[in-house]
């Protein structure tokens, strides 16, 4: 009987260790070489309008939603060069973002190296801003409750909305 209990409670300590919280996921995977804003901060700058907005994200991913504003970069061809040819000044507030801040955090660091001096990553990424249900938009730029999950063991993350999974929407 007591080997069944200590079975039980290994389980069950795997169990809560495998549901890290957000916080912890982030720590495991960045190192915080770009500092973080929070959804509500990025919020406030998105409504006085400023900021720009880099969304890190594959475009399958930015077509099916992203943040109203957003620039859609990339993360596998990302190019600071052509980041460059928009954004002239390499003080101009720029706020990376993929689905939980973990691909944009390189992206930031790639900016950072390119000389851009006020980067900031999205914490907790398009999933947190969706859960604080903040408003997003589809490839036709109209409002959806439709977000990309990227797989179905990063979805765990996002909250709200309508889970859409890679080759789903096509």
């Amino acid at each position: 009987m007591i080997k069944y209990i200590y079975i039980l409670l290994l389980l069950f300590a795997s169990q809560s260790y495998a549901q890290k919280t957000l916080d912890q996921l982030l720590k495991q995977h960045n190192t915080r070489s770009i500092p973080y804003i929070s959804v509500e901060e990025l919020r406030m700058l998105q409504i006085n309008g400023d900021v720009t907005i880099l969304d890190t994200r594959e475009n399958d991913e930015f077509q099916v939603s992203h943040i109203d504003g957003a620039i859609f970069t990339g993360f596998n061809h990302f190019s600071s060069e052509q980041v460059s040819e928009v954004i002239k000044d390499k003080d101009t507030p720029i706020i990376v973002y993929c689905s939980l801040g973990i691909r944009s955090e390189i992206v930031g660091e790639k900016l950072k190296k390119a000389g851009f001096t006020n980067v900031q990553n999205l914490y907790g990424g398009i999933f947190e801003w969706k859960n604080k249900e903040y408003p997003i938009l589809n490839r036709q730029n109209k409002n959806t409750d439709s977000v990309h999950a990227f797989s179905k063991a990063w979805s765990k993350w996002l909250d709200k909305g309508i889970k859409v999974f890679p080759n789903q929407n096509k």
